[in-house]
């Protein structure tokens, strides 16, 4: 019997040690998985921090991007806006400034006859005005006359009347009204 009791002392003791090295590897497994854990604990920890940070940056970022953009847009206003004035008052001088020609050219209209350029006798000359401004009377031709000063071109109308002219289609027509 002793013999019977020292075998199942062996095979308790086998079984104890299987047992204790099962459990050993258990808890080495459970430590290992316990220290991956830990790690994609503190991974997804870090990486939550990381998001976090981008975007708190990103709506920094899109905030910056606001103001610059509401700042150029109004900055675009008051440049339009100047522009427009500015453009108005273009507008305004240069009307002024063509207006001023117009009455200069009415004033050397009415002049001209007096002026050294003037190559006619001013008592031989009618005013007219439009649209030819003087026709000289001569004693051996009659001459139309348009007085221009600066820049100033014939309109249509005149051009049309000195081509009549040079093309010698003038012509004297006497109306009886009894």
């Amino acid at each position: 019997m002793n013999f019977l009791f020292e075998i199942l002392l062996v095979t308790c003791i086998i079984y104890l040690s299987y047992t204790i090295y099962f459990l050993k590897k258990k808890q080495s497994n459970a430590d290992l998985l316990e220290k991956q854990n830990n790690f994609l604990r503190n991974q997804f920890q870090e990486s939550q921090e990381y998001l976090s940070k981008q975007q708190k940056s990103i709506e920094d970022y899109r905030r910056e991007l606001q103001y610059k953009e509401s700042y150029l847009i109004q900055t675009n206003k008051d440049l339009e806006e100047e522009l427009a004035e500015k453009t108005e008052k273009l507008k305004k001088i240069t009307h002024q400034k063509k207006s001023s020609e117009v009455r200069l050219g009415h004033i050397a209209e009415t002049l001209a006859p007096f002026l050294d350029q003037f190559d006619f006798e001013p008592e031989q000359c009618s005013f007219l005005g439009k649209p030819i401004d003087y026709i000289s009377f001569g004693e051996d031709e009659i001459t139309f006359i348009e007085v221009k000063s600066g820049k100033s071109q014939l309109n249509t109308k005149q051009r049309h009347i000195r081509d009549q002219v040079k093309a010698n289609l003038v012509n004297w027509k006497e109306i009886r009204i009894s």
